[in-house]
């Protein structure tokens, strides 16, 4: 039995998405890095987390993500495997 050509295509274009998505330090990253890691999260809610931490400081927790307008609990849940708050690095 042959797939039809269009269910590679369709397959092939979605399958970069769960494949690319992965850990991101929100207390680092700039908010492209974050939209594009993050689920359920768009270049407007990464920039909202970008202000809240540029005006609260680091974050502690993913959890504290919550904290953030437009952030919610089910999205934090959704990526907490990929997030990260641990301090930046000193040079």
């Amino acid at each position: 039995m042959k797939t039809p050509k269009y269910v590679l295509a369709v397959v092939s274009l979605i399958f970069p998405l769960f494949v690319f998505a992965g850990p991101v330090n929100v207390n680092t990253a700039d908010a492209e890095t974050i939209s594009a890691e993050l689920k359920g999260v768009g270049i407007s809610k990464a920039k909202a987390i970008i202000e809240y931490r540029k005006k609260h400081g680091p974050f502690k927790s993913a959890a504290d993500l919550s904290l953030v307008k437009g952030i919610g609990e089910r999205t934090v849940e959704l990526n907490r495997t990929d997030i990260r708050v641990s301090p930046e690095k000193k040079k």
